[in-house]
């Protein structure tokens, strides 16, 4: 099984930067992709970016050209540097890592852009 702990979240005004990241653990040795989710109050998840073990990356509409998506393998960490902040950008971000057969989930990390 795979932990996943997400960090980096907070309040930022519009057009600031955060930088999440996801710190994974356990048997992490047949992951094939990380992403990272978000879910506003009342929406449903959505994904935001993934990067797969090949470092192919996609990304959501409304965040390309804004978010990217990285991984340092010898941290087995991943990161969402999120640039140009928008106050729609406001949820939850989850981050999660997918293997065969199960996909894992972080608690979540809270992000609020507003003035």
């Amino acid at each position: 099984q795979v932990q996943l702990v997400e960090s980096g979240g907070g309040l930022v005004q519009p057009g600031g930067s955060l930088r999440l990241s996801c710190a994974a653990s356990g048997s992490i040795f047949s992951i094939y992709a990380m992403g990272w989710y978000r879910q506003a109050p009342g929406k449903q998840r959505e994904l935001v970016a993934v990067i797969t073990s090949a470092d192919s990356t996609n990304y959501a509409d409304s965040v390309k050209g804004r978010f990217t998506i990285s991984r340092d393998n010898a941290k087995n960490t991943v990161y969402l540097q999120m640039n140009s902040l928008k106050p729609e950008d406001t949820a939850v971000y989850y981050c999660n890592a997918a293997q065969i057969g199960r996909v894992s989930w972080g608690q979540g990390t809270q992000v609020t852009v507003s003035s």
